[in-house]
């Protein structure tokens, strides 16, 4: 049975760090490319980075500078670094895995395999 699940939101105020991680299980997890998405209430699902089975990284310009990602392969976990965090970040945010590789490409959401349940991240101003 595949699972990722996301762990590490919360609130924090405007300017402050929080860091997710997506533990994944039941696939071979080193044959996908892992993403982060975030939706916020009324809005569409957003891409915001992925990194790649060959490692490389690709960011959203939303989060570029700010937010790092990173894979663990032994660990099979996906981690974000969130910093410089604003109160436009605010969303429920989502870790998903696409067979094959991205490319450098923020593919859309339905590309995408497996997904976890998402963890919430409020930012006040």
């Amino acid at each position: 049975q595949v699972q990722l699940v996301e762990s590490g939101g919360g609130s924090v105020q405007a300017g402050g760090s929080l860091r997710l991680s997506c533990t994944v299980s039941g696939y071979t997890y080193d044959r996908y490319c892992m993403g982060w998405f975030r939706q916020a209430p009324g809005k569409q699902r957003e891409g915001i980075t992925t990194v790649d089975r060959d490692g490389v990284i690709t960011y959203a310009d939303s989060v570029k500078g700010r937010f790092t990602i990173s894979r663990d392969n032994a660990k099979n976990t996906l981690y974000l670094q969130m910093n410089s965090l604003i109160p436009e970040d605010t969303a429920m945010y989502y870790c998903a895995a696409r067979l094959g590789y991205c490319s450098g490409v923020l593919h859309p959401s339905w590309e995408y395999n497996y997904w976890g349940r998402g963890t919430q991240v409020t930012v006040s101003s």
